[in-house]
């Protein structure tokens, strides 16, 4: 009998990514990306329904602080968590605090109300307090849930200390009974459900079966209060002396980046820390606390810059939180390529040069203004 001779084989089936130039690349290890039509088409889950098509008679209240017109992916879980605690008689009504651009019914949002003169860029506790009140009264909720962290952290605590409601903090998980939090010791604190609820980052799922119905809703009338605190406006510390996991801008560098001068100096022009790809640590152009990834760093920045990244499925990991990504590369069909919202095809020098130019241009011409 004829020996028969393993033939590895690739399942066409596995989702891919495609390219700039057309062509499909099946990334090793990838749990995410295209498929097929064919192949999916009896896995269509269609328009998704409403939460509830009911007559609602009593309401949930979720507040949130937005940074410039976006909700982050903590915000967007309380929401969520809110929606699958609430049932088919009770509409959700989420509070943004600042300027609002997301689609909220896709949270299952059933009520908008926007407070933009509420901006988290401006430190006014007795304002937001004032303004957490009148919601309160207007809506009379059934329950607040609210994001534990930041400015949302400590306006939830004010707001239950001040109106004598109970409060959980740090809810890694909830039912419509009790509420858990993790505590050291590798144990959970149980608690009865109370009525304001702050969730700890990933207690809920964004991906949900149904959408809201996003109503947009007047904002209640806000009465005139006087601050006890002046806010001065912040002054920026140097971005080395922020942490990866709290830096707003990060500028990253990997195998196809040489140029440290120049990188350095980009980075100090656009005010953003420095982070780097394992490969680039392991090389020693860079110490290990600024590994980026899944064995690093896992970062949530506004701005992450790849700058000669090809994205290895643990880097990628690493910068899912990530709002808006840009990668430099001279591979457009890189796995960075699929996660970028900007993709530049340039050599990583001629590009940091050309960029630190134009940064340093801008800046000279608004000093002469």
């Amino acid at each position: 009998m004829q020996e028969m001779h393993s033939i590895p084989r690739i399942d066409p089936r596995r989702p891919y990514i495609i390219g700039p130039s057309g062509l499909k690349r099946i990334i090793l290890g990838a749990e995410t990306g295209m498929r097929d039509p064919m192949q999916v088409a009896g896995h269509d889950e269609g328009k998704k329904p409403f939460r509830t098509t009911a007559v609602t008679t009593r309401n949930t209240l979720v507040v949130v602080h937005s940074d410039r017109g976006a909700l982050d992916e903590h915000a967007k879980q309380s929401i969520a968590g809110a929606c699958l605690l609430s049932g088919p008689d009770t509409a959700v009504v989420v509070a943004v605090l600042g300027t609002c651009n997301d689609d909220l019914a896709v949270l299952g949002a059933d009520r908008v109300v926007v407070l933009p003169s509420l901006d988290v860029s401006r430190y006014s506790p007795e304002a937001t307090q004032a303004a957490m009140k009148a919601l309160w009264e207007q809506y009379a909720p059934v329950r607040l849930f609210m994001p534990d962290r930041g400015a949302d952290a400590e306006a939830g605590r004010r707001f239950a200390t001040r109106m004598g409601k109970t409060v959980a903090t740090d809810v890694v998980e909830l039912n419509d009974k009790q509420v858990r939090r993790w505590i050291p010791g590798n144990q959970f604190a149980v608690a009865a459900l109370t009525d304001v609820v702050l969730l700890a980052r990933n207690a809920a799922d964004t991906t949900l079966p149904f959408v809201g119905k996003g109503e947009v809703a007047d904002a209640p009338a806000l009465p005139t209060v006087s601050e006890k605190i002046k806010d001065l406006g912040v002054a920026a510390s140097a971005p080395e002396n922020v942490a990866l996991e709290e830096a707003d801008a990060i500028v990253s560098a990997g195998n196809g980046m040489r140029d440290m001068d120049t990188f350095k100096a980009l980075a100090d022009a656009l005010g953003a820390a420095t982070g780097a790809s394992r490969v680039a640590v392991d090389d020693g152009r860079f110490p290990r606390p600024k590994q980026v990834g899944a064995t690093g760093k896992t970062v949530q920045s506004s701005m992450y810059m790849a700058i000669g990244i090809s994205g290895a499925v643990q880097h990628l990991q690493g910068i899912k939180d990530c709002r808006h990504v840009i990668a430099v590369n001279l591979d457009e069909s890189a796995p960075i390529v699929k996660r970028a919202n900007l993709t530049l095809i340039e050599d990583s020098t001629a590009f940091m040069k050309a960029l630190l130019k134009l940064v340093n241009d801008a800046k000279a011409a608004k000093g002469k203004e």
